[in-house]
Formats: structure tokens, C-alpha cells, sequence
């Protein structure tokens, strides 16, 4: 009945890139700065990447990706099956929803409003080498690669230089923002597991010029006015130095820099003092200071995201892309394996109360209020975004499938079928693409794993999947090993 699917290169005058860009302190690893700005050069005219003319490609001018981690019950919110075993369809009654013969569960009722404009993939699928959990799997969702180290318990190391990108550095590296913006932020709180933060939410071999601006702002998981208390002193000048005075800063390097005829011949080819007035702009510029600040937005667009954590950080992250942040990802704010009567999605214990009663209607009032007001505005033509959880639930109740303990109303990891949903940037609007059995434990038709997920995201940013990039040895590592889901658009 539950069936499981199957060494830096070196300038000829001995210099290194790493030891160059450190002089203007771009800290950029793997491509120069020219092979990036001839990256995006060729990117807009359409002249590189096998893919040019590929449905969806290049369509995505910024990212949302709202990170589900405990890893949500597919079953019991998107995928429902009333036919099923008691056992298995769980307390939930499925309710109609825009897209015409699709079903969600009771406890999405406004999403089911605004299901078309969104694309549900009902097949996403992995099996996993041996024992997983939270870490292993938020690894493989976020940077495209399984982890190289992994403890008998399944529980991933501590974050490494060594570690592969998220793909939200990745992006941020090859294609920045054309406007004096973030290029990259995570919010409310780091990726955490136990005692293990950050893994898969770092920029690893990159080098640390490349990790996320994490918002994260003081206060319980449940405060939402701990969201007006972000804290964005690294955008604003001291009282004590005007604009003019850091403008005089600015020209006095200028100088400097021409009486330094070698050194400024040296860094010339890597366009160093565009990043250099791309970083004073965002200070002089103030829209991050703006960005953050969610007291702009009218009192019934705040309470209609949901006046809690997750809802005012959906919001924000709208704000950030409309402001020209390039990629945001937005984290559930109750870690894995924390307490499920709390907001946890890691629902071993309990279930149905919780999902009844806090995941889902944060969910529904955030996700529903930010694919409306993305279409509304004009934006969900050329933002992507992405809702994920690292893995699904156990469409059996009170059975390990992990190793861990389980409530009789409980539901343990289920990697091998779960849900996602895709919205925006070309991809179809009202549709559904895959199929679950009828216990959606497994794939029927069209899995998709969730490697195949990132390579999508890269698709729709112009960013062919195969790309190159360098690791901390001087290895070339693709930017994910998977293809585009192109029957996504």
C-alpha cells in the first residue's frame, strides 16, 4: 500500500584572484568579476546557455523562497485523499479551490482562492542514502548536493568554508541586483536543526561576501511587532557624518586610488570600483533602510498577511523584491524538532491540532495574501516563488519512517512523495503537475526531485543549471546536477 520510489588561479605576475579581489574587498571565488559581468551581459542578450528559447527561461528577474522546514503534511494541506484508509486521510475534509476538479485541504481556504495562480507539484520525490533527517535533507533542498559528512545519527556538521552554496549566494554572485540593493536576505531566523545553525545557509566555498543579509530580529516566535524592531544600522550614517562629508570620503579614495597608477592598473579589469560605489549607494540611498520598514504598509495589508512572524515576513520579503533584492528566502520560525504545540512542523507528537489551529491558517493568510498582491501589483510576471518543505510527512499515522517516536496521531519524514508549490515568472497558472497513488506515498506520474526544483529556479533567472563554478580547491562543481522542470511552464 505505501510503496517507496525508487588551488586559485594565478595572474601571470603571480598575483591571485582571491589575493587581487581582496584589495578591493569583492571577495569573489570560482568566477573574476569580468566572467561574471560577461555572465550577465550574455545572459540579457540571450546569447548564453544551451537553453535560450526554453520555455520560462530567463523570465525571473527576483526569487521568494519560503522555506517550510520541519517538512509540512502534504496529505493533510495539499494533497488530500478522502478515499484513503482511516488511517491514512487524517481529520481534514478536502474543500474545491480555483483550478477546476483540485482539492485542498479545509485548512486552506483562502489559498484555495488563489490556486490560479500557482502550479501545485504533487510528485516530489527523493530517496535518501541511508538515515536522514531535518539537516541532510534541508542540504540537499538548498544547495543541490547531499551532504559529505554525515554522523551516525544522520545529524550534518557544523556550517564549513567547505560547504556547498545555498542558491540564494549562488544567485547573488552571478546575477546581483541592478540597483543599490541587498542582492541576497533570509529572514526571520537562521536554518537551524538541535544545535546545529546555519547549515545550507551560507555561501560556503564562495566566501563569506556571498552569505545572505540575515534579518533577524529580536523576540518570540510568535511576536509579529518584533518585526518593526529589525535592526538597520549597517544602512545608515552616524549622526555625527553627513552625506556630504562621506561623499568628500568617497572622492578622497578616488584620488588616492589615482595616485596609485599600478595598483589601480592591476584591479581595473575587475571593475572593482563599481562594487565599491554599488555598497556606498545602498548607504546614501536609504532603500533598505525603506525596504525594512514594514509601518509603510497600510494597517489592512498587514493584518491580511497576518499580523504574526511568519505573515509580517512574507510581507517583507515582498517589499525587499519590489525595492530590488534579487532573492529572499523566508523561514518557517519555529525550528525542526522543536515543540509541535508551538509552530514546529515537525508533527510526530500531534498533528491535526496544530495544523488546525496555527500552521495552516499562518500559512493560508500569508501565502494567499502574497501571490494576490504580487498579481495586484503586476510583479508575479518576473518574480518566482517557491514554498517548500524539506521533505513530506508519513501518510501512515504512528509509524517511524526515521528512527524517531510517534504519537498515534502523528506523522514521521516522508521524503518519497510531498508537495510543492510554484508560482509566477511563466510558470502555468491554475494547473497541477504530477500525481501522487492513492495513499500519496509515492509518484505516479511526473517526480520531480527536489534537485530538478533548484535547476527550475535557476532556469527562470536565465541561469542554465550546467553552469561552472569553482570550489574551494579549484574543482569545477556545477551549480546543481539536475535539468529544469520545463512542463512547469
Amino acid at each position: 500500500m505505501f510503496s517507496i520510489p525508487g588551488n586559485h588561479h594565478r595572474d601571470c605576475d603571480g598575483v591571485t584572484r582571491r589575493e587581487l579581489l581582496r584589495v578591493g574587498g569583492a571577495g569573489f571565488l570560482g568566477l573574476s568579476l569580468p566572467e561574471v559581468l560577461r555572465l550577465e551581459k550574455g545572459l540579457k542578450d540571450g546569447k548564453i546557455g544551451d537553453k535560450k528559447g526554453a520555455a520560462g527561461f530567463g523570465n525571473a528577474k527576483s526569487v521568494i523562497l519560503i522555506f517550510l522546514q520541519g517538512g509540512p503534511s502534504h496529505i493533510d494541506i495539499w494533497d488530500p485523499k478522502p478515499n484513503a484508509p482511516d488511517n491514512v486521510r487524517g481529520d481534514f475534509k478536502p474543500i474545491k479551490t480555483k483550478i477546476p476538479g483540485v482539492h485542498i485541504s479545509e485548512t486552506m481556504p483562502r489559498l484555495a482562492q488563489q490556486l490560479d495562480k500557482a502550479t501545485l507539484i504533487r510528485s516530489v520525490s527523493y530517496t535518501p542514502n541511508g538515515l536522514f533527517n531535518h539537516t541532510a535533507a534541508m542540504y540537499q533542498m538548498l544547495t543541490g548536493e547531499q551532504a559529505d559528512k554525515v554522523s551516525p545519527s544522520g545529524q550534518l556538521e557544523p556550517p564549513a568554508p567547505t560547504d556547498f552554496p545555498n542558491v540564494g549566494s549562488q544567485v547573488s554572485r552571478i546575477h546581483p541586483p541592478d540597483v543599490p540593493m541587498l542582492p541576497f536576505v533570509m529572514l526571520p531566523r537562521p536554518l537551524q536543526e538541535s544545535n546545529v545553525i546555519g547549515k545550507a545557509g551560507t555561501a560556503g566555498f564562495l566566501g563569506k561576501a556571498f552569505d545572505p543579509y540575515y534579518a533577524y530580529p529580536p523576540g518570540g516566535d510568535d511576536d509579529q511587532t518584533k518585526m518593526e524592531r529589525l535592526k538597520v544600522d549597517d544602512f545608515s550614517l552616524r549622526a555625527e557624518i553627513s552625506k556630504m562629508r562621506l561623499q568628500r570620503r568617497a572622492n578622497l579614495r578616488t584620488i588616492i586610488d589615482a595616485g596609485m597608477p599600478d595598483l589601480e592598473r592591476a584591479v581595473k579589469p575587475y571593475a572593482l570600483d563599481e562594487y565599491y560605489g554599488k555598497a556606498f549607494d545602498l548607504i546614501l540611498s536609504g532603500k533598505a533602510r525603506e525596504a525594512f520598514d514594514l509601518t509603510k504598509e497600510p494597517d489592512a495589508v498587514r493584518d491580511k498577511y497576518g499580523r504574526h512572524t511568519f505573515g509580517q515576513s512574507v510581507l517583507l520579503a515582498r517589499r525587499l523584491i519590489q525595492a530590488g533584492t534579487r532573492f529572499v528566502q523566508v523561514n518557517w520560525p519555529s525550528v525542526a524538532n522543536g515543540d509541535p504545540k508551538v509552530t514546529a512542523w515537525d508533527t510526530h507528537a500531534a498533528n491535526f491540532g496544530p495544523l488546525k489551529n496555527l500552521h495552516c491558517p499562518k500559512l493560508d493568510s500569508a501565502l494567499s495574501s502574497l501571490l494576490e498582491d504580487l498579481s495586484d501589483r503586476g510583479m508575479l510576471d518576473d518574480t518566482l516563488v517557491v514554498a517548500i518543505g524539506e521533505f513530506g510527512r508519513s501518510p501512515r499515522m504512528g509509524v517511524s519512517t526515521s528512527g524517531n517516536g510517534n504519537a498515534p496521531d502523528g506523522r514521521d519524514h516522508w521524503p518519497y512523495c510531498y508537495t510543492a508549490l510554484i508560482a509566477g515568472a511563466g510558470i502555468k497558472r491554475g494547473a497541477v503537475y504530477g500525481k501522487s497513488d492513492e495513499t500519496a506515498s509515492s509518484p505516479i506520474e511526473n517526480p520531480v526531485h527536489p534537485t530538478e526544483v533548484l535547476a527550475t529556479i535557476y532556469h527562470t533567472l536565465g541561469i542554465p543549471p550546467d553552469t561552472i563554478t569553482y570550489n574551494h580547491l579549484n574543482q569545477p562543481r556545477e551549480l546543481v546536477k539536475a535539468k529544469p522542470v520545463i512542463g512547469l511552464f
